[in-house]
């Protein structure tokens, strides 16, 4: 695998090596090892899997401390915007974000450290897209910054006349109004 840096510490793109012949291809999608000695030591506790249709919009989600969570994700079928946002106060990248497109023909995987706001944007007709957690899902400390932000400068790729979203994601504050728990 290779661990490309992003312009954010810590946020890193991951491209596995692919192996491909005549019946197809291989490639190992996780290597505690390697990911460790290449990204940061990370113990994951949870897989999640979701499938959503062109235009949805998920995120920009988080968990609130003590129940923080990194995330290795990627998407196994379709396309989509993957989107990191630093909400570590003191950072000196705090509000600037890292986006990277994931599909089934890149491969690529995106780490999202603790600290982060993460979402994703479907690009094709459905994505099947899935998470490794270093923490288990605890939804008292759900949280969330619109995706509507402008001043996060994200290029969705989406109409903001198609997206879909939950009720949830209309909700969320404007990072101005959002008081930080993470510390850098």
């Amino acid at each position: 695998m290779e661990a490309i840096k992003t312009a954010i510490e810590g946020v890193v793109i991951i491209e596995p090596r692919l192996f491909k012949d005549a019946r197809g291809y291989f490639f190992e999608s996780y290597s505690k090892r390697e990911f460790d000695e290449k990204v940061q030591p990370v113990d994951f506790v949870q897989d999640n899997e979701s499938m959503s249709a062109y235009g949805v919009i998920r995120g920009l989600h988080f968990q609130r401390p003590p129940f923080t969570q990194s995330k290795l994700v990627r998407c196994v079928k379709g396309r989509v915007l993957d989107v990191a946002v630093d909400l570590r106060k003191g950072s000196p990248t705090f509000g600037q974000h890292v986006a990277v497109e994931l599909s089934e023909d890149n491969h690529r995987q995106f780490f999202v450290p603790r600290g982060f706001a993460h979402g994703f944007a479907v690009l094709s007709d459905v994505a099947v897209f899935q998470y490794k957690c270093d923490n288990y899902y605890a939804p008292q400390a759900d949280g969330g910054i619109s995706i509507a932000d402008a001043s996060l400068g994200i290029d969705w790729q989406i109409d903001p006349a198609r997206a879909i979203l939950s009720e949830k994601d209309t909700n969320h504050p404007l990072l101005k109004d959002f008081d930080s728990p993470f510390e850098y």
